[in-house]
């Protein structure tokens, strides 16, 4: 029997799916297998039916590139839930005589190719090609996950039209960006767009008071009023608020499918916003404040050109790698060579799933993106003329602005050193 091969996409859309599918879907059809994309991820494999799967053909395939969204669909399905959900994913694969699969999806999907990588005993090859706006796959430091380029770009180009407005009405904007665990989209989008400040996961103690990241944001209004400007744009990622306290954000969850937090569903802007400004009017301070989502626009954009050629590259070895019996493996390029990486050295001894990368506060790359935020600093403690001015924008006095904001610099990153 000839082999077949199924592609599937699973998680939350990212610019260059298509271009995935498309070149995976071409390379495998020139080498005479056949191609079938699985509509909706796991949803319907996973409970035994195999109706709503289409082969992919060249012709199908050959301009979805420029596309954004996912052509075959696509879900958070969890066939790991139950041993019965396995085995009518192992049966759907068999009934359609598909011997090889490729996953696309983030970290939550790395873990399933795995789990079915080795619950099919090596009878389905499995490999998966990282996906995820967030950019936390556990790839090498200098190695974006696709999707992650064009998700920043669209990204900045909304934050360039928010500060016109923040300018133009004397107001400010807290962004929230996606990013569950990590916050390399955050960090990004501000960085490029020169964002007042912008307000990541891996900068806070875990777990963290509400009121520390609120009164971050006060001290840089104040900040940015001392020094005569009464806007700003706050980029905050939304995978702060699972490192606030317990009982921060009480009731503010909503299960998402996937059993997760449905972090969109907390409206973290809006909380973030309500008590900027409530601790700001106690200081005698009125400013004008407004959330602003944004995420899906970013996650379905069609993709920019470095993520349509990058993904058109992991498709290619995606499906020669599989073809040359390959399997069970994350496909990645490094200096623009095919590197697979085996699902065992993704997992995370701790919690069984895959290993997530997280922004690394301490290399340069974050602390100059740190120097360029306005935001209080600890330096700010050692100029004399600016701590008055400080504290008389905050309508404090000088011991009292010490006592509230100097504990904020506690995790500030230690000055830059370029020549030792």
């Amino acid at each position: 029997m000839s082999d077949k091969l199924g592609i599937l996409v699973s998680g939350g859309p990212a610019p260059g799916i298509n271009s995935v599918i498309a070149a995976a879907s071409i390379r495998a059809r020139l080498e005479g297998t056949e191609v079938f994309g699985i509509r909706d991820g796991f949803e319907w494999i996973m409970q035994g039916s195999v109706a709503e799967v289409i082969p992919l053909t060249i012709e199908a395939v050959s301009r979805i590139h420029f596309r954004g969204g996912s052509f075959i669909g696509i879900s958070r399905a969890n066939p790991t839930k139950s041993p019965e959900r396995m085995q009518n994913v192992l049966q759907s694969f068999q009934r359609l005589g598909i011997t090889q699969l490729i996953t696309i999806g983030g970290d939550g999907t790395a873990f399933l190719a795995g789990k079915v990588h080795e619950a099919s005993g090596g009878v389905v090859r499995v490999v998966h090609v990282p996906k995820t706006i967030d950019n936390d796959l556990p790839l090498p430091d200098n190695i974006n996950s696709f999707g992650y380029q064009t998700a920043r770009h669209i990204g900045a180009g909304i934050l360039k039209s928010l500060m016109t407005d923040a300018h133009s009405m004397s107001r400010w904007y807290f962004v929230i960006t996606m990013g569950r665990s990590a916050g390399h989209l955050a960090l990004g989008i501000g960085k490029a767009a020169g964002a007042t400040l912008t307000i990541i996961p891996e900068e806070l103690d875990r777990p963290c008071p509400l009121a520390t990241v609120v009164d971050t944001l006060v001290g840089a209004i104040i900040k940015r009023r001392a020094l005569g400007q009464r806007h700003g744009v706050a980029v905050i990622a939304e995978g702060i608020a699972t490192v606030l306290e317990e009982g921060a954000l009480e009731g503010a969850y909503v299960e998402g499918r996937d059993g997760r937090p449905k972090l969109s569903s907390i409206r973290i802007g809006d909380i973030l916003a309500a008590g900027v400004e409530e601790q700001l009017a106690g200081l005698g301070i009125e400013a004008s404040i407004v959330s602003k989502d944004i995420g899906y626009e970013v996650r379905s954009a069609e993709p920019i050109p470095y993520d349509m050629e990058y993904t058109r590259d992991l498709g290619y070895c995606a499906a020669r790698y599989l073809c040359e019996g390959g399997s069970g493996a994350m496909v990645t390029m490094q200096g623009g060579r095919f590197v697979p990486i085996p699902f065992a050295e993704m997992r995370d001894p701790a919690t069984g799933g895959t290993r997530v990368r997280l922004v690394d506060v301490n290399a340069e790359r974050y602390k100059i993106a740190r120097r360029y935020m306005i935001r209080i600093r600890r330096d700010d403690f050692d100029d004399p003329e600016l701590l008055a001015r400080l504290a008389k924008t905050a309508n404090l006095t000088v011991e009292q602005f010490r006592d509230r904001f100097q504990p904020l610099t506690r995790n500030e990153p230690p000055p830059l050193t370029m020549c030792e």
